[in-house]
């Protein structure tokens, strides 16, 4: 698990294709790796990958062709700056929200304007995504951990502060850049325990969660 708050501007190194997928070597920039051992999970860019191999400068991985198919890395190249991120530790300060770094799928931006001393962007998610996003949720973006500020349709904007702008890659974002996004844990849950006591009606136990419950509580809206 993670927390969307990066932890240093990494940059991929090497990409080698294999018949699974890819090993990818990816320079730390920053990060720490003092307490980083083998099998730790370093979310790159927002997605976990496990180090199998690292020294003082670098990190290695295995991406999988899933991995290489549904999130970003089928676009990165050598020299592509990524946002580092540590698994946490149960001592961790919760800065950010609950992010697994299992990708959903990809967004694409739309549009970047400075509002005062922020920046506004407006990015475009796909439909299966959209029910996910709610205004003043939580959104993970190539692994960061942001605010939604408004939703339309299938479109939503952020309000990006100086100090996240110099802390991430998101000061390198352009109009039309695809950025990986993760939607909030916690909405995907609900929808699944929603879908299951709909589906078994027999149920001898219920949760006594409903939609009209989650209505009426503004979790949801109609």
């Amino acid at each position: 698990m993670f927390t969307g708050i990066v932890e240093a501007i990494g940059q991929v190194k090497a990409i080698n294709l294999n018949a699974n997928g890819a090993r990818v070597v990816i320079a730390i920039g920053n990060l720490d790796l003092a307490d980083v051992k083998l099998g730790d999970s370093i979310a790159t860019n927002g997605i976990c990958l496990t180090v199998v191999d690292f020294d003082g400068a670098s990190y290695s991985a295995d991406v999988s062709s899933e991995t290489l198919t549904r999130t970003g890395f089928a676009n990165y190249s050598t020299g592509t700056k990524v946002n580092l991120e540590k698994a946490m530790l149960p001592t961790t300060r919760f800065g950010g929200h609950m992010v697994s770094g299992h990708v959903d799928g990809i967004g694409k931006l739309l549009s970047i304007k400075q509002v005062g001393n922020s920046i506004e962007y407006w990015i475009e998610l796909s439909d299966s995504l959209k029910q996910y996003v709610a205004e003043k949720g939580s959104i993970t973006v190539d692994g960061v951990s942001l605010t939604v500020n408004s939703v339309e349709d299938n479109r939503f904007r952020l309000t990006i502060v100086p100090h996240t702008t110099e802390q991430t890659i998101i000061s390198t974002y352009q109009v039309g850049q695809k950025v990986n996004l993760e939607v909030d844990l916690i909405a995907r849950y609900i929808e699944r325990l929603l879908f299951c006591q709909e589906q078994d009606s027999t149920a001898q136990i219920s949760s006594g969660i409903s939609k009209e419950l989650l209505l009426r509580s503004g979790f949801i809206k109609g």
